[in-house]
């Protein structure tokens, strides 16, 4: 299994977290690590990526940082977080899994969810590679998923801002005719916004034609983390 990314760390060395000594932070358990870094990405989170944020709008790494609990209860969650990220990592290799905060940012990219050229059906690979997804979103109900949809920059704007939301719309129809609650699920469509690669080359373009989940607790699971459990 490659390694998951973990951009709470970031968050915590950025934030500059008093942990005291080496010795101090090895003698830590996994829970209280996680709420240190909860409560300071909590904190430095808006000083630090604020602006990038702003720019970039309504983002999945936005969704997951906007909420941020922090304290113990964000350590709790973040436990459960990297367990879950594991997961998808195991049943969908090839998608890029990154840690985000008490979140998990997903991005399936063209060779996990396809769309033919102009379309928003979901291809044959494209089901397959969810029903991959389905079991472990099962597993872990308390869970809300916001589902962003991308394109390159072929065709107008307008025209890729609303075949990238009939994407995510989708992906969200496909997932909940599969027995996930509809109730879990919000799509936004980002059309050309936001690419990871460049448009100038087919290549890229392919990259650039991706879904992205933001994965962050409920308020059940939040309520639980507060006391707990």
């Amino acid at each position: 299994m490659k390694k998951i990314s973990k951009i709470a760390l970031i968050f915590a060395i950025s934030g500059g977290i008093a942990l005291g000594s080496c010795e101090a932070v090895q003698n830590t358990n996994k829970t209280q690590r996680g709420a240190a870094i909860g409560t300071a990405g909590g904190a430095v989170i808006g000083g630090i990526l604020g602006n990038n944020i702003g720019k970039g709008g309504n983002t999945a790494l936005g969704a997951i940082i906007g909420g941020v609990v922090g304290g113990v209860a964000g350590g709790v969650i973040g436990n459960k977080m990297d367990k879950q990220a594991r997961e998808i990592d195991n049943a969908i290799p090839g998608a890029e899994v990154e840690r985000v905060g008490e979140g998990i940012k997903l991005t399936l990219k063209e060779n996990a969810v396809r769309f033919d050229t102009n379309k928003s059906t979901l291809t044959a690979q494209a089901q397959a590679n969810l029903d991959k997804l389905v079991p472990v979103f099962k597993s872990y109900p308390d869970t809300n998923i916001k589902i962003f949809g991308y394109t390159d920059s072929t065709g107008s704007p307008e025209y890729n801002l609303t075949l990238s939301g009939q994407r995510a719309a989708s992906v969200q129809s496909y997932l909940s005719s599969k027995g996930i609650s509809s109730s879990r699920f919000s799509t936004v469509g980002m059309g050309i916004a936001d690419p990871i690669a460049t448009n100038d080359t087919p290549e890229g373009r392919t990259q650039n034609r991706r879904v992205e989940f933001a994965i962050v607790a409920n308020d059940k699971m939040i309520r639980d983390a507060q006391q707990g459990k």
